[in-house]
This record gives C-alpha cells, structure tokens and sequence, in this order.
C-alpha cells in the first residue's frame, strides 16, 4: 500500500500532502483517515500515546463523537526530506454546546511510500462564541492555500 506524495518532498508535494490530510480528516471518517498511516504508526496527540491504525481509529472515533460540527485547516509550516511540519486550526463544539477552536502544530515523519509513520500533535482549546466561528465545513476550493490568521 502506498499513499502519494513521496519523499523526499519539495515545496508543492509537501503542500499538496497537507492539503490532503485536511481533505481527509474533514470527511471525519476514521478508516479513510487510518489508511493514510502505516499499520504501526505511532501518535502523540496531546497526552495521548496511539500505536497502529487500530488505536488510530478509536481513537477519531471517540475524537469525533465528543468534538461535533468540527471543521480544519492545516498549512504547511516546514518540510525537509521525509518530514513535514504544519501549523493548524480547527473548531467544533461540544455536547453542551460550547463551540471552541483549536490552535496546533504536527510533525510528520513518512516511508518511502508515502504512510505517516509518525504523527506528534500539540494542542491547545479556546472556547469561543458561536458569532466568533470562522472555519465552517471544509475548505472551498477557492480558499486552498489561504492561510488563516491566529487570533
């Protein structure tokens, strides 16, 4: 199994796998989202340590069941050989209906088939006002590489 772009990256395969991630983890489908990481990957998200496509998808599972309406963008901040690094925003709102956003960087590390095989993810929440929403479903086609202010 392999997942295009392949390393080693340039400017515009590294943009075009950001650009793909996010594509994918809008859908909020955990196995479509799963195949994009080889079967051991190894995660840390927040506190969180996740190995193997397994863990992956309980993990969105239980991600996405308690973080409702959730929309991303991710932009690519850095990229060298087989390692991407992105800067990312996403908003969504809880059971209670409390929305929040949510501001975080990710370092990718790939095979030569293009699977992430190391996803590490810092993260902080913001709660925020309804009004103060501004990532509403998935990006437009018109808005691709649009980078959004931190605020």
């Amino acid at each position: 199994m392999s997942r295009p772009h392949f390393p080693p990256f340039d400017e515009q395969t590294a943009a075009q796998k950001v650009q793909a991630a996010e594509d994918a983890w809008n859908t909020r489908d955990p196995e479509r989202v799963a195949l994009a990481y080889t079967a051991n990957s190894a995660w840390r998200n927040r506190d969180r340590f996740i190995t193997g496509r397994d863990e992956i998808v309980a993990f969105l599972r239980e991600k996405w069941a308690r973080e409702l309406d959730y929309a991303l963008r991710k932009e690519l901040w850095s990229f060298r050989g087989n390692r991407i690094a992105v800067r990312f925003q996403y908003e969504c709102l809880d059971a209670a209906g409390q929305c929040w956003r949510s501001y975080g960087n990710e370092l990718w590390e790939f095979t030569e088939d293009g699977l992430m095989s190391r996803r590490e993810a810092s993260i902080n929440d913001v709660p925020i006002a309804a009004a103060e929403r501004r990532i509403l479903g998935p990006r437009p086609e018109s808005e691709r590489g649009v980078l959004l202010p931190i605020r």
